[in-house]
């Protein structure tokens, strides 16, 4: 299993716009110290035009939109919801930070988001449940702790939290969240973009999400604008999406 992970980490960093990049950059270098300039001419022009393309503003938010529009912003109106589940994300640990640095934004706006419908909805019999695994090798914390210890501090006791920083990825906190929660319905907190593939993974252990997505990026551009670095990460967010949603149809 922990073969599995590595692998398909590896893989989806070489197919992603930044390692695919890189890749086809380091084999131009390859073949123009080999003096085949043809071929170096080639992978390089061919790996600036991916940096070029993949940093264009209207690519990024287009690529984005296309995840981040299939499910609408949680309406904070069920009743008969008793657990709320927050997606892990990322951390980074480090005494000479106050907790806001060290937690990751994604996790930040997930973990409010959570902390929000259970004020919202406002009955004492909901938990919060969160995962997320430490996500570096220089953490020693669960980022699921992590994001649990925001809630504490906007007041919500330990009996209305359930941690497990276990999971590494989606599929696992889905394992987790069938343990639990079986059939019954719950609201499922994680950024826009990942929830199409987040409902797919927990629809298909036989679960019954109910969408709340947060941490929208994507926007509506003109076409006139200059390649930015952020553009380039949004296309990597979203790629990042895809690959996972493509490897759901192919593993079980």
């Amino acid at each position: 299993m922990e073969f599995l992970f590595l692998t398909k980490k590896v893989i989806t960093f070489f197919i992603e716009p930044l390692g695919l990049i890189l890749t086809l950059a380091s084999i131009g270098l390859y073949f123009l110290y080999k003096s085949s300039y043809t071929k170096a001419k080639l992978f390089l022009s061919f790996s600036l035009l991916l940096l070029l393309f993949f940093s264009y503003p209207p690519v990024g938010n287009y690529l984005t939109l296309q995840l981040e529009s299939q499910y609408s912003k949680y309406d904070y109106k069920d009743d008969d919801i008793a657990f709320i589940h927050v997606l892990g994300s990322g951390h980074t640990e480090n005494n000479k930070w106050p907790l806001s640095s060290q937690i990751g934004s994604a996790s930040l706006k997930r973990t409010i988001e959570g902390i929000t419908i259970y004020k919202k909805l406002n009955r004492p019999n909901i938990k919060l449940i969160f995962t997320g695994y430490l996500g570096s090798n220089s953490n020693t914390i669960p980022n699921a702790e992590i994001n649990a210890s925001i809630a504490r501090i906007a007041g919500i006791g330990n009996q209305n939290i359930i941690i497990n920083g276990k999971p590494k990825d989606t599929k696992e906190e889905g394992d987790f969240a069938k343990s639990i929660l079986g059939v019954s319905p719950f609201i499922l907190v994680t950024s826009a973009a990942h929830m199409p593939r987040a409902m797919k993974l927990f629809k298909d252990l036989g679960l019954n999400p109910i969408a709340a997505p947060t941490s929208f990026h994507g926007n509506d551009l003109e076409l006139l604008t200059v390649p930015k670095l952020r553009s380039l990460q949004l296309s990597k967010t979203a790629i990042h999406e895809y690959l996972g949603i493509v490897w759901s149809y192919l593993t079980p």
